[in-house]
């Protein structure tokens, strides 16, 4: 049974729906990054659910080396350790092991590199992080995939990308077998599968139609917004997705500001995941329909105005720019965690805003319109 229900389309633009075993999730939709299982920036899952958290992504790798895999399946899995009951995708630790490339060595069986945190060996391949996903009992695990950088040679990525491909059937191997056995916490648990290729089309494009093939649950694009131009994103997002299952979510992964989710919505892409907003808030700049604002800045000294005006965010509705800019200044973990939910929210908010617009008709005019807004003031 497929689980993606296609509502509606404006051009390549896709508005559907996700049931997962966790609840049903809208698309397209932005994933809020809580790596370690926590939200950096002291934002609790109470606070997710009031600024309309769908869907929480937490990450595989440092999840195995703290506090363990194994514990967390003790405790019931990650649901029960963290308090969400929503759907939470978690991350393969392919990425760590391309940003850990100092401490690595990739061969046909997996990955041997050091822990980031003590040195220690260790190993991971297709059945291991399955393996680690499936103790964590997420809603939905991603594929384990090599992610090569994106100017790398070109035969350096076609044997990476083939390689992902092997490791890909590993991986539906290995989930079928654990969802089939009685102590798994998850037996729904679903899997996506990573497209990768660098920047190279042709390379792209084959492997989108030899995984498309797989009949997995969803689809990712790996391996862009690490360093590439977003001309080049987007030109690969362009010619990569109509080769993806149009009947399957599409997510383009890691990626990124307003302006990113927006260009990539109109090419076909449902699921978006990003570091921006929790990081960006954690050092005072926050998002408005204006464009991002440093609330480090002085002019913000004396301004009684909250970050945006109308804005329903917990920051928003009873606090000033000047009190924010005031406790970030003080390094008071307060600012910190009122620029975080202000930015989750403003995410959160613009993905309604676009399934709205999808509902209506009116992607490509909103589209336009948000654009506009946010670069106005990028002149300012």
């Amino acid at each position: 049974m497929n689980k993606y229900k296609l509502l509606k389309r404006e051009g390549m633009a896709k508005r559907g729906e996700f049931h997962t075993v966790h609840g049903v999730i809208q698309t397209p939709v932005f994933m809020n990054v809580g790596t370690v299982a926590a939200i950096k920036g002291a934002v609790s899952t109470e606070d997710l659910e009031s600024i309309g958290c769908q869907v929480e992504l937490s990450n595989t790798y440092h999840l195995h080396v703290r506090p363990g895999d194994k514990l967390i399946k003790q405790y019931g899995g990650l649901h029960k350790f963290m308090n969400w009951e929503r759907p939470i995708l978690t991350d393969s630790g392919g990425f760590q092991v391309f940003s850990l490339a100092k401490m690595r060595k990739i061969k046909e069986e997996g990955v041997y590199f050091n822990s980031h945190i003590d040195g220690r060996k260790i190993f991971m391949g297709p059945e291991e992080s399955m393996q680690i996903q499936s103790n964590l009992g997420s809603t939905i695990a991603m594929a384990f995939d090599e992610c090569p950088s994106s100017v790398a040679e070109r035969s350096y990525i076609e044997n990476s990308v083939a390689r992902t491909t092997r490791w890909l059937q590993r991986c539906k191997d290995e989930m079928a077998r654990l969802n089939s056995l009685d102590d798994t916490i998850n037996k729904q648990q679903l899997l996506f599968g990573i497209n990768q290729g660098g920047i190279l089309e042709d390379v792209r494009i084959d492997h989108a139609k030899r995984i498309s093939e797989m009949d997995l649950d969803g689809y990712a694009l790996g391996g862009l917004a690490v360093g590439e131009s977003h001309e080049d994103m987007y030109r690969i997002i362009e010619a990569t997705v109509p080769y993806l299952p149009l009947e399957k979510p599409t997510y383009l992964m890691g990626v990124g500001t307003p302006q990113n989710i927006l260009e990539a919505v109109e090419r076909g892409v449902d699921f978006f995941d990003c570091v921006y907003p929790s990081r960006n808030g954690r050092h005072g700049h926050v998002y408005t329909n204006q464009g991002k604002l440093n609330l480090f800045n002085a002019k913000y000294e004396l301004d009684d105005r909250p970050i945006e005006e109308g804005c329903q965010c917990p920051a928003c509705r009873r606090y000033s720019r000047a009190y924010i800019r005031h406790l970030l200044k003080a390094k008071e973990m307060l600012g910190m965690r009122l620029c975080v939910l202000h930015n989750l929210y403003f995410y959160n908010k613009m993905m309604e805003e676009i399934r709205d617009a999808l509902d209506e008709g009116r992607f490509a005019e909103y589209k336009k319109q948000k654009l506009a807004g946010m670069e106005e003031n990028a002149k300012n």
